[in-house]
Order: C-alpha cells, then sequence, then structure tokens
C-alpha cells in the first residue's frame, strides 16, 4: 500500500476502534470521542482550557444533529485538524 492509502486504512482502523463500544458500531458517543481524543489526540486535550470544549467540539461535529458523531464528520474533524496543524504553506 501506499502512504496514503495506509494513512486511509489507519483511519478506518481508528474510528472503528472507538465506535460502538456504547452502542452503534458506526457513530461515536461523546464518551467515545472523548476517549478516542485522549487517546490518539492527546497534546489537543491537553491544550483546551475549557472541560466543556469536547460538547462544543462535539456539537461543530455533528452535522446531522443526532448526538453522535459518524465517520463523514469524523473525517472532518481529523482533516481540520490535520489543516489546523499545517504550517507549510502560508494562509491565505
Amino acid at each position: 500500500m501506499t502512504q496514503l492509502e495506509t494513512a486511509m486504512a489507519i483511519l478506518m482502523q481508528t474510528f472503528d476502534k472507538y465506535a460502538g463500544v456504547e452502542g452503534n458500531k458506526c457513530t461515536l458517543t461523546k464518551s467515545e470521542l472523548k476517549t478516542m481524543m485522549e487517546k490518539e489526540l492527546p497534546a489537543v486535550i491537553k491544550s483546551a482550557k475549557n472541560p466543556g470544549d469536547v460538547d462544543k467540539l462535539m456539537k461543530a461535529l455533528d452535522h446531522n444533529g443526532d448526538s453522535e458523531v459518524d465517520f463523514n464528520e469524523f473525517v472532518i474533524l481529523v482533516a481540520a485538524m490535520t489543516c489546523a496543524s499545517h504550517d507549510r504553506c502560508p494562509k491565505k
């Protein structure tokens, strides 16, 4: 597999690892999202100044309003965080 294919596979595996622990295997609950972020994105959690930030993030990600984050919404989170972390090109 290419590096990009490997990255895509890891993204899917990471979502699947945390989704469904509490129920639906196709979505992340608020608790599952928090656990995933604590384990997979510890620097983000440590830099959060407000404990309610996970709730705000959940609301922002939950485009369809079902109080869960599906895979498409999860990919948006990862893409947004990747863009925020990318400093190789000047921002327009």
